[in-house]
């Protein structure tokens, strides 16, 4: 077992071992986040789905209403009018076949990839080093597409990617500790409802089993996840 630290240790015996109010998980979340840097706020959702089947498997985007709090720098691959396009819209990186060379030789310094269909035959041999890092392009995403201003701005704004990993847990950076509980629970919310909007048809019985949030640094607290759920959104604003 890894040693915890005395300072988790102090920051866990504040969490008590009960379904958390969702307001009250994000005001003890910011009150355990003292790590010395911006900690993240992250979701960790157990799913009633084995994604080995297709039929079970979740990923999708979700647009954060808060935004993420963090810089997103935005590479796009496309060809023709469409380079001058994504220069315009505000992508970071910009390039054709002599991105996807660079991409080949090891450069990363992209949060986010997007490229145009027609160049999809070409990004797929980046798959291996894009895929575990969870930057290939998928139309699933939102990173395979035409609109790239569109895209683009999404990205920047808030919007995520995500996936249920192979046994069925969602790891989510929903916002910054340092952001309002109100803030977060707007950002919680919208996580929430993109997670049962896009339940897959083969999830059988209990779709939600256990929902955590904590700051990177910080312990897990429980959340209640009927009381999100039955939350109205014009509450949480």
């Amino acid at each position: 077992m890894p040693k915890i630290s005395r300072r988790l240790q102090t920051l866990q015996a504040k969490v008590e071992d009960k379904d958390y109010l969702p307001l009250e998980a994000l005001a003890l979340l910011k009150d355990t986040a003292t790590a010395k840097f911006a900690e993240a706020a992250e979701a960790h959702i157990r799913l009633g789905i084995d994604p080995k089947y297709t039929d079970q498997q979740l990923r999708t985007t979700v647009a954060l209403p808060k935004g993420t709090g963090q810089i997103v720098r935005v590479a796009v691959i496309a060809r023709g009018e469409k380079v001058n396009e994504a220069s315009i819209a505000g992508a970071d990186i910009v390039g054709s076949e002599e991105l996807i060379d660079e991409i080949q030789k090891g450069r990363m310094d992209f949060d986010k990839l997007i490229a145009t269909p027609d160049v999809m035959p070409q990004v797929a041999k980046l798959g291996k080093l894009l895929g575990p890092r969870g930057l290939m392009p998928s139309p699933k995403g939102g990173t395979v597409t035409f609109d790239l201003a569109g895209a683009i701005a999404e990205f920047k704004a808030g919007k995520l990617e995500f996936r249920a990993d192979r046994t069925g847990i969602v790891h989510v950076m929903f916002g910054k500790a340092t952001f309002s509980p109100e803030d977060l629970l707007v950002n919680l919310k919208a996580l929430q409802e993109t997670i049962d909007r896009n339940r897959p048809s083969g999830a059988k019985g209990r779709y939600w089993r256990t929902f955590y949030i904590a700051a990177t640094m910080g312990p897990s607290i429980k959340v209640d996840v009927s009381a999100l759920r039955d939350l109205k959104l014009s509450e949480a604003t």
